[in-house]
């Protein structure tokens, strides 16, 4: 079954929403109207009414005494025609034993079917009664002390039922046309509406497809536009991170074919010549090192690779930073002697709002590297301190230095500056890019100063307080 378009959705939408507002208004004002109409006729014929008892009063108080209802007997049907030229209406008169007495159509002898009206004005009641086409409109005549009859009053309803319809077809007529407009102009306004989205479906389409965007799908001021230029993003963020991870996996797949090339060959060699003590021992002393690089390279791939699933581990808490950055140096002390290299303490006391794991891989992993790439009789200085609201660590060493060609990709995943140093200290090129997720995880930044003399210095900035609070941003210089 074919779906309907959207664009004929919603032209049917706003035809049958319009369609219904003239249906509701055009309801409210034939009611408006009926009700004037019958407001207008009660009050002229209660006006007749009136009238027509004041006329009669006057005409029995000045004529000679006679009993009320002979009088109205014998003056009825003059009465009748009287009133009826006045009024303009037809007009009965009858006695107080419902009798009719007067018509202004002498030759009409019919009663109208009146009787049930006509005895709840005998009673002193106002009645009136329609047969469609006029009204029948029976009240009391008042006598001297009691009631005389009752007269009654047709009023003809043709001109005001002829104006009521003619309103409800000139509404009738404008539903049609609304109906009719409303459509074709909602269909070719909601067309363009429809165009815009099939052309971001088009654009999602091409995504799924793996033909990625080079410019927005639309260009629209409102809410699609906005979304076209969002689908725009999505793709180029897809692209850049699709391209990150094949540039990842070669990388991942080139480094790990190196130690496993060396591994492989010293494997070799102890096959050809199983009798040579030194060749064994040589092997193993090299394929436990590659296994180790192998481990660490491992390791921190699976960190990198997982620090989405990372989010839900995440354990903010106020942690003391002298104390943490001491007990990372003692860590890390055989290792530098080793080296030939001294941490140097420069601590004051301090907090972070950070979570304390990530914190100990980070500095661990700068430590390390300012310990493997330093020179013997070199040192590795430790400071903290709490500046303009956030809490700030430098790592600085006297080692080699970094180029400056080599500065802004030392966060890269597996960028290392000198390929032969990496691997005769057992370097990945992946610790500066873990340090780097793992800070801005925290909410903090880290950075590579520049420096007049040899060394590397970084310098971290990581936040005082819970993020729900508060606090300065600003960069420090």
């Amino acid at each position: 079954m074919r779906a309907v378009s959207i664009k004929v959705k919603f032209s049917l939408f706003l035809a049958l929403l319009l369609l219904l507002t003239v249906f509701v208004l055009s309801l409210l004002v034939l009611k408006g109207i009926k009700d004037d109409q019958r407001t207008r006729i009660e009050q002229e014929l209660l006006q007749q009414t009136r009238l027509a008892n004041l006329s009669i009063k006057q005409a029995y108080q000045t004529s000679p005494p006679i009993e009320a209802q002979q009088f109205l007997r014998a003056r009825g049907q003059q009465f009748s025609m009287d009133l009826a030229v006045y009024s303009g209406l037809h007009v009965a008169l009858y006695d107080k034993d419902g009798k009719k007495v007067g018509d202004s159509v002498p030759l009409n002898t019919s009663s109208y079917g009146v009787e049930h009206a006509l005895r709840f004005a005998l009673e002193g009641k106002i009645a009136y009664q329609s047969d469609g086409s006029s009204i029948l409109y029976l009240s009391p005549i008042q006598g001297p002390g009691q009631q005389m009859g009752v007269i009654q009053f047709q009023y003809p309803l043709a001109n005001d039922l002829r104006f009521y319809h003619t309103i409800a077809g000139l509404f009738a007529w404008t539903g049609a046309a609304v109906l009719a407009a409303s459509f074709i102009l909602g269909y070719l306004y909601f067309s363009r509406a429809a165009s815009s989205i099939a052309k971001l479906n088009r654009a999602a389409g091409r995504i799924r497809k793996g033909e990625f965007l080079t410019r927005p799908p639309l260009k629209r001021r409102d809410e699609l536009g906005r979304l076209g230029q969002e689908i725009y993003y999505m793709s180029t963020e897809i692209r850049n991170h699709i391209s990150g991870m094949k540039q990842f996996i070669g990388n991942v797949s080139h480094e790990f074919k190196t130690p496993l090339t060396s591994i492989k060959a010293y494997s070799e060699l102890m096959e050809l010549y199983p009798e040579d003590a030194s060749l064994a021992e040589d092997a193993v002393r090299h394929i436990g090192a590659e296994a180790d690089r192998l481990t660490e390279m491992v390791d921190k791939v699976l960190r990198l690779s997982s620090l989405e699933k990372y989010d839900f581990e995440y354990r903010p808490e106020r942690v003391d930073m002298a104390g943490l950055l001491l007990d990372l140096i003692g860590r890390m002390k055989a290792k530098a002697e080793r080296y030939g290299v001294e941490l140097v303490p420069a601590l004051t006391p301090g907090n972070a709002w950070a979570d304390r794991e990530s914190l100990i891989h980070i500095f661990m992993n700068l430590l390390d590297n300012g310990i493997k790439y330093n020179v013997q009789g070199g040192t590795v200085t430790v400071s903290n301190r709490e500046a303009e609201g956030r809490s700030v660590v430098e790592i600085a060493d006297t080692g080699i230095g970094i180029p400056a060609e080599a500065r802004e990709r030392v966060f890269e995943p597996f960028y290392t500056v000198n390929k032969d140093r990496s691997r005769s200290s057992g370097g990945t090129g992946l610790g500066l890019a873990l340090v780097k997720q793992l800070t801005e995880k925290q909410g903090g930044t880290v950075e590579l100063l520049t420096r007049t003399g040899p060394g590397t210095t970084f310098r971290l900035f990581l936040p005082l307080r819970p993020p729900s609070r508060n606090h300065s941003n600003k960069e420090l210089v």
